[in-house]
Order: structure tokens, then C-alpha cells, then sequence
């Protein structure tokens, strides 16, 4: 097992902020269609600011229906990790695990989800869709257009979700998988029975967002509304201002409200997906099981861990080599919060 010793990871902790270069990406087939009648979307503003990822090489391709930003590290011919970030994140939580693949030897790819910083749709008439389904065939795509035939997916919140839907139903493209949260495949039949109020409670933001209100308090509320969310779901992580800030300006991404808003109405059967995806969403609901390695990991201060924390919940989902570790102290955000950890886990899981 390798491991991550105490003074690599304090240099990179401790690391500046250094600008990097943002070379554009090449275009190259992608598995995702576009919608009849797609037209190029009018003037894509230019990628974010790069002076705060310093933890890799800022790029962006076409890969199926979006134009994807993404952060790349670590040696060009090395086994390749993909690290998928979730709502209200972006790549940042991978700012300090980055670095220690890298210099473990990944290639080490970080994508800005669809909606999210300068990843944007190719056309301005595109469906913004964020059906679970879809969020995973842009990554597939992502794969194809940088020919890369397979790597290890490791993710949180919609990024474990969506590690979980290629582990299943593309299992070729995916070496191994670490899953925050473990199973977290949507069923949206079993999403309509309710929960204990208690476990309602930590998903208060999903039932306001299926308003009109909800909709137009996040459009207007922007930044206040996911600080309040990093603030409640990471109780014992003391942030700074500045870590929030780098972070929010990938909320100004004029298509991160409507995905955010169709994501959760759409897992609440309030909303219609693409029904191009019906098919792979019926496979879904049936709860596929995944045979790839895979090391789960919960959060103990994280308020939607499954109680006791133990992954006893999803355990049977699992078919493959399988290891389950809890993090006490840790909360929601578990790569920023954890890196070490989470490092830890996309080392070992190959060798399970």
C-alpha cells in the first residue's frame, strides 16, 4: 500500500496560489448527442481566472454537449484518476488531493461539472438538463474526447453519484471507484416515500427548490445560500472567507441555477428528464450492482450519512472487492476536508 507520508502532505497544504497556463483542450469524439437544431451557443465568456489553481493546469475541450473545463496534473502517461466534485463545490475540493496523486503518479483529471464555472453548453438551445443519467454521460464523454479508455472515478455528493452510474453501467471505463456516501444511484420511486423528520430536515434546500420561490431565492441569494449549505452540512470545518470565495465564483455560470434547480426537481419527479435517457434511467431504478473495487467512505459529522455510519445500507450494491471506511470529525465535503483521507482511499483501491 502507498502511502501518503506527513511532510509530502504538508508541502502541499501549505502550498501558494500560482498562476498556471490555460491551453485549450482538442476536440475529439464524444458518446453524448446534441439535440436536433442545436445552434453554437453566442458568446462563451472565456475560462475563470486561473491564479488560484495552482494545483494543476486549467484546459477545456468539446465533449458531447458541453465545452468542459477541467484541471489536469500529474504525469501525461500515468494511470489516470478522475476526481468529480458535487452542489454547492466545484473543483477546489480537490485543490490539496490533486497534488498528491499527482506526485503518486496519476494522471489526474478534475472536470467542472456541467452548470458549474467555465464548463458551458455548445448551444444556447440545448435541454439544461441535469438528470443523474446525463451528469454521467458528460464524464464518459469527457473520457472519449481525451481518449483515455479507463480510470479509476472517485467522487462526492452528485460526483459519487455519478462515479456510481459509470461503475454500473460502463464498468470498462472505470478501473476502480472511491464513492463518498457509498451507493448513491437515484431511484425516484423509493424518493417519494418519506423519511424520519429528522432525516427530512438535513434536505430542507431540496423540497425549496421544487418552488417558484425556492427557484427565485437561489437566483438572488446566490453566494448567502451555499454558504449557508457549506456552513450546515461541514459543522466541525472552519473555512475561511477566501476558501469559500474561490469556490463561489463558479456559481456565477449563467446555467448553474436552471441545472441546479432541474437536478433536484428532477429527483423528486417534479420535472421531466431527456427522454432520449429513459432507458438508461429504467436501468437505474433498478438499483444496478457495481463489481468494480470500490473503497466507501462516510463522513460521521456529515447530517446525511446513513446512520450508523456503518454502509450496512448499501452494502449488497457492492459485488466486487470492497472496503468501507468511516472519518470522524469529518463532514460533507470530504475531499477538501480529508484530502489525506481521500487520497489515501484512490491509492488503495486498486490493490483491494
Amino acid at each position: 500500500m502507498r502511502t501518503i507520508d506527513r511532510r509530502t502532505f504538508s508541502q502541499v497544504i501549505t502550498a501558494g496560489a500560482a498562476a498556471v497556463a490555460v491551453p485549450l483542450g482538442t476536440a475529439a469524439e464524444a458518446t453524448a448527442a446534441t439535440s436536433p437544431g442545436d445552434r453554437p451557443a453566442a458568446a462563451r465568456p472565456e475560462l475563470l481566472p486561473s491564479a488560484d489553481i495552482a494545483f494543476g493546469t486549467l484546459k477545456r475541450l468539446d465533449a458531447g454537449e458541453l465545452e468542459i473545463a477541467y484541471v489536469e496534473a500529474g504525469p501525461p502517461n500515468g494511470p489516470v484518476a478522475v476526481l468529480l466534485h458535487g452542489f454547492p463545490y466545484d473543483v477546489r475540493s480537490f485543490s490539496a488531493v490533486t497534488p498528491l496523486l499527482a506526485d503518486a503518479g496519476y494522471r489526474v483529471i478534475v472536470p467542472y461539472l456541467r452548470g458549474h464555472g467555465p464548463t458551458r453548453f455548445r448551444s444556447d438551445r440545448t435541454f439544461r438538463n441535469a438528470q443523474q443519467a446525463v451528469i454521467a454521460l458528460d464524464i464518459v464523454a469527457l473520457l472519449d474526447a481525451l481518449r483515455i479508455r479507463r480510470a479509476v472515478l472517485a467522487g462526492f455528493d452528485w460526483g459519487s453519484r455519478t462515479a456510481d452510474i459509470i461503475a454500473a453501467l460502463w464498468p470498462e471505463r472505470c478501473t476502480a471507484l472511491v464513492s463518498v456516501s457509498g451507493y448513491l444511484v437515484t431511484n425516484r420511486a423509493a424518493n417519494a416515500s418519506p423519511l424520519p423528520p429528522a432525516a427530512e430536515l438535513a434536505w430542507w434546500y431540496q423540497y425549496y427548490f421544487a418552488t417558484e420561490r425556492g427557484e427565485l431565492g437561489l437566483t438572488e441569494y446566490t453566494h448567502d445560500f451555499a454558504k449557508l449549505i457549506w456552513t450546515n452540512v461541514s459543522p466541525t470545518w472552519h473555512f475561511d472567507d477566501a476558501t469559500f470565495e474561490r469556490t463561489a465564483a463558479s456559481f456565477t455560470n449563467p446555467d448553474w441555477v436552471p441545472v441546479v434547480i432541474h437536478n433536484y426537481r428532477w429527483r423528486l419527479g417534479l420535472a421531466a428528464g431527456d427522454p432520449r435517457y429513459d432507458r438508461l434511467e429504467k436501468r437505474l431504478a433498478d438499483r444496478p450492482k457495481i463489481a468494480r473495487p470500490t473503497i466507501a467512505l462516510d463522513a460521521a459529522a456529515d447530517p446525511f450519512t446513513t446512520a450508523p455510519g456503518d454502509g450496512s445500507a448499501y452494502r449488497d450494491r457492492f459485488t466486487g472487492p470492497y472496503a468501507h471506511r468511516r472519518l470522524a470529525g469529518i463532514g460533507h465535503n470530504v475531499p477538501q476536508e480529508a484530502p489525506a483521507a481521500f487520497a489515501q482511499a484512490v491509492l488503495d483501491v486498486t490493490a483491494l
